[in-house]
Formats: C-alpha cells, structure tokens, sequence
C-alpha cells in the first residue's frame, strides 16, 4: 500500500490499465495482510467504560472536498461529539439514491471531535455504491449515525505527564495512511489537551492527497508528510526518517492506522525502542454493534472460540512481534 510500482513507459488501453490497477490493489492487500500476520492481540481490559452509543438523525452542516480524492462531513450530533473516544468510529447509514437502497450502514473513523460546538467530522474517499451515493448528500439533508463505536486508543500510564509537571516532557507517535490518519487524529486532539508532545506521520499517494495537515497545525503537532511519488512513504525510507527523529529518545507510545506495512514497522520499531504499539484495524461492517459477528479480527485464538470482532474487541489492538 506504501510501495507504489514503477509506472510503465509504454502506455495502456484503458481496460489493461484497469486490469493492471486492480491487480495492483490485490497485491498491495494482500501485503497488507500478511504484514500484519501474528502481529496483533486483544488489548488488556479498559480501564474506565466506554460511552455508550446513540442513534442520532444528525444535520450534515457541512460536506465538501478535501484534496484530489476525499470528501468532508461536518455533522451536527452533540452527544457524540461529547463522548467519543479517540480511535472510535460511527456507522453511517447512506440514504437512497436514484431509487436504490443501500442496505448497510458504512463504518467511519472519527476525524475530530468539537464538544463545545455539538460537531463531529469524518474523511472518507468515494469507493464503492455506498461512498457514491453518500458522496451525493447535501448540506441540510440529515443521515442516520449510531456512535461512538469501538474501543479506541488509549495512552498508557507511561505517556502520561504527572500531576506537577516536574517530569521530562512526555511524546507519542502517531502514524497514519490515507483516511487512516482520521483514527489517529482524536489521539493528536488528545496529546494537545494532556500536553503531550505529538509527532505525526501523514502518508498518501501524493501532496495533494494528504489528510490531516492542517488539523496538525491546528492542534500544534509536528508533521512528517511523506508520499508515494518522491519515495518518502517506502518503509526503508520512513524506517530511517523515525529513527534519526528520535535517536535521542524514542517516544512512549506508537499509535497507528492505514496500512498493514505500517503497522509491522511500527511494531519492529516498538520491539526496538521498548514501547507499546497501539494499531487500528480499518474492516467491512454490517453492524459495528457485535450483533453480526461479520467482522473477525486477524488474531490467533484457540479453534474451537470465537475470535475477537473488529467492531467490538477494536478497533484498536495492541501489536507486537
């Protein structure tokens, strides 16, 4: 997903440069899958409840472009905004278009969080009928949302300033690819609240298409942009990137989201500097409640249980090699 194949020289009909994106796509998946192979496990009980979820007719109050390939909503749901976690998600139930119903509710990270105005946004890229028809949605118009969902990111005790201050300053990582930046962002607003110091790594196929950087600005975050078309995004290239970053002190905690590669290098860089790795599982959802038991999380478990469930055990899992 982060190594993007050297383009041909000799052009293609347009049907073979299809077939050849969607090969693409395949390879990079299954990459994806299996760097992410063994890695995973269900993170140790929470320690304070999760909010419980709301089904909110919200006002769409804003939706517009963001780059060169993904839209923003600004959705009016004050309970959500007040009680979501960083890391949770909503599910989104698309409304009709043209006559055709789309059966099922869409998952989608939390982007940011503004309590004090009763808001929350969301990033998603057009994909398929249900980001097409969702993409067609006008500010005014009202969609179905049930949140937040999902146990988010958490910053271990570690990361946490003491009550005086008096301790060195505290930092967290945070990387993430494409709308996976979205999971991260909640754990930025966070860092800024609690005072902790927050490195970003926003990865995309291009400047254009990068998400988060103003929010980054925003929340006063140091950002690494790194992208397909100069290299940046290639795992030896970040690999070095981090490590001359924080050569002289690594970070307390890894979080991380978008990209299966990016999760094991997070994880090696985890096992390396001897700090916990926290990665969010991005998956299909029929409910995102646990009714469907649809979503199995790729983590080893005895046979004859039932695995643990994106929606409900995660999204967020703790990673180690």
């Amino acid at each position: 997903m982060t190594v993007t194949p050297e383009p041909s020289t000799t052009p293609e009909p347009a049907e073979t440069s299809q077939l050849a994106a969607l090969r693409r796509q395949r390879e990079f998946a299954a990459a994806d899958e299996a760097a992410i192979d063994g890695l995973l496990s269900v993170r140790p009980p929470e320690r304070m409840p999760r909010p419980e979820p709301v089904w909110d007719d919200a006002p769409v109050l804003v939706h517009d472009i963001v780059g060169e390939r993904y839209h923003r909503l600004v959705l009016a749901t004050r309970t959500i905004a007040a009680t979501a976690l960083a890391g949770q998600f909503l599910m989104i139930t698309v409304p009709p278009k043209g006559g055709e119903r789309i059966l099922l509710p869409r998952p989608m990270a939390i982007h940011r969080r503004h309590p004090e105005q009763g808001t929350v946004e969301v990033v998603y890229g057009v994909a398929g009928r249900g980001t097409t028809a969702l993409a067609d949605v006008a500010v005014g118009e009202r969609l179905l949302v049930t949140g937040p969902l999902g146990r988010g990111f958490e910053f271990p005790d570690a990361a946490l300033p003491t009550a005086t201050g008096a301790q060195q300053a505290r930092t967290a990582l945070m990387i993430g690819r494409g709308v996976g930046v979205c999971a991260v962002m909640g754990s930025v607003e966070d860092a800024a609240r609690l005072g902790l110091k927050a490195t970003v790594v926003v990865s995309g196929r291009s400047r254009a298409n990068l998400i988060g950087l103003a929010d980054c600005a925003e929340l006063g975050a140091e950002v690494i942009p790194v992208t397909d078309d100069d290299g940046s995004s290639r795992m030896p290239a970040l690999a070095a990137r981090l490590r001359a970053r924080f050569d002289a002190g690594p970070p307390d905690v890894i979080l991380v989201c978008g990209a299966g590669v990016l999760a094991r290098l997070a994880a090696e860089l985890g096992a390396e500097w001897g700090v916990p790795v926290q990665v969010s599982l991005e998956a299909h959802m029929a409910c995102g409640l646990g009714y469907c038991h649809g979503c199995a999380a790729p983590v080893a478990t005895d046979p004859a249980v039932e695995g643990p469930l994106v929606c409900v055990d995660g999204p967020v899992f703790d990673a180690a090699l």
